[in-house]
């Protein structure tokens, strides 16, 4: 049934800085209320605005920062763990460059910088619920993603044994969500091991069809890729839990395609741009979210190589409220309500 999602949001994670009002939740949340934004998703990997740890000890500490946010005037959509998720898998290759996300402590040790992830990931599945929160965000993180690409051919069973790990590391941290009712959102995105419809059918398929295993859905790596990302709606929305409202354009020519040829984010053929900037039909794309009985948040990530964040933010929360739409019960030309008059339906058809 055609559903009316809410909305504008914003995830704060790409707002977060050093200088107010970015550097508080409380400041941050007021800016964001002040745009026209009647929801926050919190990163929880950002101490400046949020100290999961902490969370996870004091339900005090959590009544607080929902708090924070009723006084601004938003809701807490969701919890972030991106960063989190990203390494609970991490192929070898990516060490060094994926150490960036975890505590100095760990660094250099992958082992345990994985024991962190998974710790950091059942604590956000417990203040999400101490939050009142039936929903996550996160990635999955990468094992096959190097292997992209079928060249040099990949030794037999490389992919499978990839994604039977991916399922062994990830099952029994989904058991921890369930046991908490809450669902983690995958953002399917270039990059992890789940990246598009096939890979997250592969990846379903290898924790058992997880009930909590589901899809924050992102269209702008959709569009990168080239894929049908309206037909995707159509295909998994009853696995679709969130909504990241991002936008992208994939202008090709005749130096650099779908792999931009290693450029820089200004100079690749595809790129992030503010809500609006891009070519993403995101008319379509709320009108199936609505058809498919969509009810959660419509959330702005923001990400543009062009445009200053503070225009991006500013703009994008009448962008969303302009393409929420208000459903209705009954279609214009619908009969009129009321209990069915059986005598003239027989008398239209002809019946005695």
């Amino acid at each position: 049934m055609p559903t009316t999602m809410k909305g504008p949001a914003l995830f704060l994670a790409q707002f977060a800085g050093d200088a107010a009002p970015f550097n508080s939740l409380e400041a941050i949340t007021k800016w964001a209320a002040g745009l026209g934004y009647k929801g926050v998703q919190i990163p929880t990997f950002d101490a400046r605005l949020f100290d999961l740890e902490k969370a996870a000890g004091s339900q005090t500490y959590c009544d607080e920062v929902k708090g924070i946010c009723a006084d601004a005037g938003v809701e807490i959509t969701e919890l972030s763990t991106h960063l989190q998720g990203q390494l609970v898998a991490v192929n070898p290759a990516y060490d060094a460059a994926f150490d960036a996300f975890a505590p100095a402590s760990v660094h250099g040790n992958p082992k345990a910088r994985q024991a962190w992830a998974v710790d950091q990931m059942t604590k956000a599945a417990r203040v999400s619920r101490m939050l009142g929160l039936d929903t996550s965000v996160s990635f999955t993180g990468s094992l096959a993603f190097p292997f992209l690409y079928p060249w040099p051919q990949r030794p037999e069973g490389l992919i499978e044994e990839a994604f039977a790990e991916l399922a062994r590391r990830w099952k029994p941290i989904l058991d921890v969500y369930d046991e908490n009712g809450v669902d983690i959102g995958y953002e399917i995105h270039p990059g992890e091991d789940v990246f598009d419809g096939a890979t997250y059918e592969m990846f379903l398929e290898a924790v058992g069809n997880h009930t909590r295993a589901r899809i924050n859905y992102d269209p702008s790596h959709f569009l990168l890729q080239q894929m049908d990302y309206l037909a995707f709606i159509d295909i998994y929305h009853e696995r679709i839990c969130a909504y990241h409202v991002k936008d992208a354009e994939f202008n090709p020519d005749g130096r650099q395609g779908v792999y931009s040829g290693y450029q820089p984010w200004l100079n690749r053929a595809g790129r992030f741009r503010s809500l609006g900037d891009g070519q993403v039909d995101f008319a379509g794309i709320f009108s199936r979210l609505a058809t498919h009985g969509y009810d959660s948040w419509a959330v702005l990530e923001w990400e543009c190589c062009l445009k200053s964040p503070e225009q991006g933010a500013a703009e994008g929360a009448p962008f969303i409220a302009r393409h929420i739409i208000e459903t209705t019960d009954k279609a214009f030309d619908d009969f009129a309500g009321g209990e069915t008059d059986m005598g003239a339906i027989h008398k239209m058809l002809g019946i005695s």
